[in-house]
């Protein structure tokens, strides 16, 4: 297959993926605004997420400053900031910050050092535990403790469970298609 065909094709292959901003902060103070759509839970206690960030083969911003600074912010995107969290994914250089090319707003919150987005309306900090490079196509699987989160109040209900729909949160397919949600059901939980 083609180079970008086969990228379209299998990165849409796997279906409906979570897509978010990751804000950081290098140790100059330069802030950096990417969007990601390979977030995973990995446990609720301690409440880990990984994440995959492509090969080194390029500078990868977003990754030297997890690195240098030990943290990170996750931002969910919703239709009214959509077009500007995309445009996030073109390749402005160093010297530039994603926030003032996008016309987002950085705000920082509890001492994380690195920057939430002030118009995202699901957050979370998260500090570094470890970023390891894959020897199967080296790409970095990066694992990371939630230290912080700020939610819609109406979003979380008695159980804990958070009703992104209600947040306006999307989803992502392939690269680039974004897609609404609602919930359709929730289920009791499953016994034998």
């Amino acid at each position: 297959m083609e180079r970008f065909y086969r990228a379209n094709y299998i990165n849409s292959l796997g279906g409906f993926k979570s897509v978010a901003m990751v804000g950081t902060r290098s140790p100059e103070g330069r802030e950096n605004l990417a969007i990601f759509n390979s977030f995973f839970h990995l446990g609720a206690h301690p409440p880990l997420l990984g994440c995959i960030v492509r090969t080194e083969t390029v500078e990868r911003q977003t990754l030297q400053y997890m690195r240098s600074s030990g943290y990170y912010t996750v931002n969910h995107v919703h239709q009214d900031i959509l077009a500007a969290a995309h445009q996030c994914s073109a390749p402005y250089p160093a010297d530039v910050s994603e926030f003032e090319a996008t016309g987002l707003h950085s705000v920082y919150y509890d001492e994380i050092a690195a920057p939430f987005v002030a118009e995202s309306r699901v957050q979370y900090g998260v500090k570094l535990i470890r970023a390891e490079t894959l020897p199967e196509n080296g790409t970095v699987l990066v694992i990371g403790e939630i230290v912080y989160i700020r939610i819609p109040e109406d979003s979380l209900g008695t159980d804990g469970h958070i009703d992104l729909a209600s947040a306006g949160t999307l989803t992502c397919s392939g690269l680039d298609s974004y897609h609404s949600t609602h919930m359709i059901a929730r289920l009791p939980r499953a016994k034998v």
